[in-house]
């Protein structure tokens, strides 16, 4: 390895779950290089600006990264941390995920102050949630709720929450954990109830392509396990050209020498969804990944992914 860093900046999202998340990637790294100052850069995306739309209307999770790659390139960041769901699926040159750090829980969670579950509510309940994937699992699952709408950073959709807006509201779990709001949470939901994005509960860190520095700097941050997981989910996203635009999920567990993979496709009103699972070594995590993904597709996926990407389907 190169020498020891002097001095890194890391960009980041300005929210209190971004800065969390950078902070503990600076720590790490204070670890590892004592002598190195960690700083961090922080900016608002264009996805914490705009905040009446969906995602899926505004171009997607993509918005959430733009900004911090620009600090990238034009040399005022080293690196840049990231939820590794809002990470696009089709990242491009001269961009690399570097490394994907050990994944905290990544189940959702429901939060409510008057319910402990899903099966609680009563008919009719509004539960909020920001993910076609989420809405699509919850309307096949509870037909007799209303699905709608939850924009913000994550105090914000807690507090719409305890004005009343919501009976109940579906989150990652990570992040309530991450920012020591575990308490808000009154259960779990299990994978076979919302299947996981992709990614989900995992950090990745993005440099520029040409640092072959910062890849050796922060390859000890890395984390086998994680990282054969997120590359089978990411597989799934990518062969399918996952965007927010589509309910799609991809979730993969380690068991002894195992990897189990399962994916999904939903109509988002859940009236229909195709899931598929599969399993195999850790070596193959991202052959196992495209497998899913082609076998949703021979199922069904391509028809709902075609209605749900063509030029008008935003209109």
């Amino acid at each position: 390895m190169s020498e020891a860093p002097a001095k890194l900046v890391i960009a980041t999202r300005a929210s209190r779950l971004a800065l969390w998340q950078a902070e503990h990637v600076r720590d790490r790294l204070q670890t590892l290089y004592p002598s190195c100052q960690v700083s961090l850069l922080t900016m608002t995306t264009r996805g914490d600006q705009i905040l009446d739309r969906s995602l899926s209307k505004v171009g997607g999770k993509g918005l959430f990264v733009k900004e911090l790659e620009t600090a990238l390139l034009d040399g005022r960041a080293d690196l840049a941390v990231h939820s590794l769901k809002d990470v696009p699926v089709d990242m491009q040159s001269p961009f690399l995920l570097s490394v994907i750090l050990e994944r905290d829980d990544p189940r959702d969670a429901f939060v409510s102050n008057h319910y402990a579950s899903l099966d609680e509510l009563p008919d009719g309940s509004v539960v909020g949630t920001s993910s076609l994937r989420r809405e699509a699992q919850l309307r096949q699952r509870y037909p007799a709720l209303q699905v709608q709408p939850l924009r913000g950073n994550l105090d914000t959709r807690l507090g719409k929450l305890d004005h009343g807006d919501y009976t109940a509201i579906i989150l990652a779990a990570a992040g309530l954990r991450r920012l020591g709001l575990e308490s808000r949470i009154r259960s779990y939901l299990t994978p076979e109830q919302s299947l996981p994005a992709a990614g989900q509960g995992a950090l990745g860190i993005e440099i520029h392509e040409s640092r072959t520095d910062m890849q050796a700097w922060l390859a000890p941050l890395a984390d086998p396990d994680t990282t054969a997981c997120a590359l089978a989910e990411r597989a799934v996203s990518r062969v399918l050209g996952g965007s927010c635009q589509v309910p799609l999920a991809a979730f993969a567990q380690r068991d002894g020498n195992t990897l189990k993979v399962s994916g999904l496709v939903a109509e988002p009103d859940g009236s229909r969804i195709i899931r598929a699972q599969a399993s195999g070594s850790l070596e193959e995590a991202e052959q196992l990944g495209e497998r899913i993904a082609h076998e949703l597709l021979d199922h069904g996926a391509r028809a709902i992914l075609d209605k749900l990407v063509a030029p008008d389907a935003a209109s």
